[in-house]
């Protein structure tokens, strides 16, 4: 069997297989390693659910901060006001975050190009200065975790982090799974095809408004689920670290940095940012604060400008040139 059509076919299960093994040959505990492999798989699960809009859907938004942090508060406010267990707050905050997508969503859908960019970014701030004056869910102050007991039933561990980690690899292969089948669905073609031109589709019968609703209601399920599980890793949540616009660009750029509307580009992404973001901050602390943004900066910057398909395009471009230089040196020998 070809390489690539045996990766194509068996790549992914071969992949979480071997991320549920690392707990079991003890490469995951209570060390910095393990936090960075964590945030890892959070991070590509945040880009991907943004992928499934954003990529596939062509519909740049910026506002998905606002999703993620509907999901934090959800799981926080069980914890800490309801004084039960995330789960419910879990399930609600998800399925909140979705019916507010669609609801914000319905008019900016309107707006085409960046003009629908900028709304989402009026919208974060919206939702950021209404949870920042919102007493309920603790103002500008937000919700501190109180010591929970350790385990499933309380999502939280103390000491070591292999719980932590098969929950965000639990979360990372839920994420990536529902694209992949999406991808290959008649949905996932509909959305492309409202990506690569609204009217053509249309004219087709594709109904445009009820497509991007619908992932958009998608993505911002999951990337709610991707909130909760930050605030039970992280014991609290305020509205600057779930609702701002640095979280909201944290979803694109990991996505573009990838490969934008590609299914590995988000975990390419996150295998780039969050080991340099995360050990630039151990390592050149010294520095001062912020290296970690301007090293990513200016990778997206040459990114951008030499090769636009992020990562996943260089992988590929790498790829066809090999294949172009075979058949030109099999043509030549033919020649001869």
């Amino acid at each position: 069997m070809d390489i690539r059509k045996f990766l194509s076919k068996y790549g992914w299960p071969l992949l979480l297989a071997a991320l549920a093994a690392l707990p079991l040959v003890g490469l995951v505990g209570p060390g910095f390693s393990s936090h960075v492999l964590i945030t890892i798989l959070l991070t590509a699960a945040m880009a991907q659910a943004w992928n499934l809009i954003g990529g596939y859907g062509g519909q740049v938004s910026f506002g998905h901060s606002v999703f993620f942090g509907i999901g934090a508060y959800g799981a926080a406010f069980a914890v800490c006001v309801g004084k039960t267990t995330p789960w419910p707050g879990v399930i609600v905050g998800a399925l909140l975050a979705a019916v507010t997508a669609v609801i914000v969503s319905y008019p900016c859908f309107k707006l085409k190009g960046h003009y629908f960019a900028i709304a989402t970014f009026a919208v974060v701030e919206i939702f950021n200065r209404v949870f920042m004056i919102w007493d309920w869910v603790g103002g500008a102050v937000g919700l501190d975790y109180t010591i929970l007991e350790d385990g499933w039933r309380n999502f939280t561990w103390s000491v070591d982090k292999r719980g932590y980690y098969l929950g965000a690899l639990a979360l990372f292969a839920l994420v990536f799974t529902v694209t992949r089948v999406i991808e290959r669905s008649r949905f996932g073609y509909y959305l492309r095809a409202v990506r690569e031109g609204q009217e053509t589709a249309e004219s087709l019968g594709v109904n445009s408004t009820g497509v991007k609703l619908t992932a958009m209601a998608l993505s911002a399920f999951l990337a709610a689920l991707c909130g909760a599980f930050f605030a039970q890793y992280n014991f609290r949540v305020d509205p600057p670290m779930v609702m701002s616009l640095d979280m909201s660009m944290k979803f694109v750029l990991v996505a573009i940095l990838g490969g934008i509307g590609t299914f590995w580009g988000p975990l390419l992404g996150a295998l780039v940012l969050i080991p340099l973001q995360e050990y630039s901050r151990a390592y050149l602390a010294k520095l001062g604060s912020g290296v970690d943004l301007i090293i990513f900066g200016l990778i997206i910057i040459l990114m951008m400008v030499y090769q636009p398909g992020g990562i996943l395009g260089i992988l590929t471009g790498t790829k066809a040139r090999k294949a172009r230089l075979r058949a030109r040196l099999a043509a030549e020998g033919g020649a001869k």
